[in-house]
């Protein structure tokens, strides 16, 4: 005599009520398998995978619902390949010698002193050959001009062979006291 679920008796119905059981459950979890295999895919902390495929375990159906609504919208896959794209994008700007204004990110060259767009100053140009300089430089690359209001930092000096090989005498420059 076959178990009777709900205590149903006709073979028939209690056939199909075994074969929609059988169903919920086969549904029930692959949906906790797709939930694990989607939230690999989005999600790169451990603990938050593990979190969502055991809330779709405990709670059945719901838990799958509740991460489809608050899981990240991209793969993993694509936010790096975004990523990816926009480095080589700007890498390529560098190359063709562009650069964003830093005041309206309009593209400019770096040979330009004034932005296109803004009208807002980017370099000073050289007071003797009037070619842009970086306002790091401490002096024109080109032409070797000093720049004005700008110290040079100060070079270190060698010492000469006949100091470096000769014995050290302290004081030895000290008038006598």
């Amino acid at each position: 005599m076959p178990i009777a679920v709900f205590g149903i008796e006709s073979d028939g119905l209690n056939l199909a009520v075994n074969l929609l059981i059988l169903f919920l459950v086969v549904i029930y979890l692959a949906l906790v398998y797709w939930t694990y295999a989607d939230a690999r895919r989005r999600i790169a902390d451990p603990m938050l995978i593990g979190c969502a495929a055991a809330a779709a375990f405990l709670f059945p159906f719901v838990g799958s619902i509740v991460y489809m609504i608050v899981r990240p919208p991209e793969y993993l896959d694509d936010v790096r390949e975004r990523e990816l794209e926009m480095q080589a994008a700007e890498a390529r700007m560098n190359a063709a010698d562009f650069h964003l204004c830093p005041h309206c990110d309009y593209e400019v060259r770096s040979e330009f002193l004034r932005c296109p767009n803004c009208m807002r100053k980017l370099k000073d140009p050289c007071t003797n050959c009037a070619k842009p300089l970086d306002p790091d430089w401490k002096l024109c690359p080109y032409c070797e001009a000093e720049i004005p209001g700008v110290t040079p930092a100060p070079r270190s000096r060698r010492r000469r062979r006949s100091e470096e090989t000769a014995p050290f005498e302290p004081f030895a420059d000290a008038p006598p006291q």
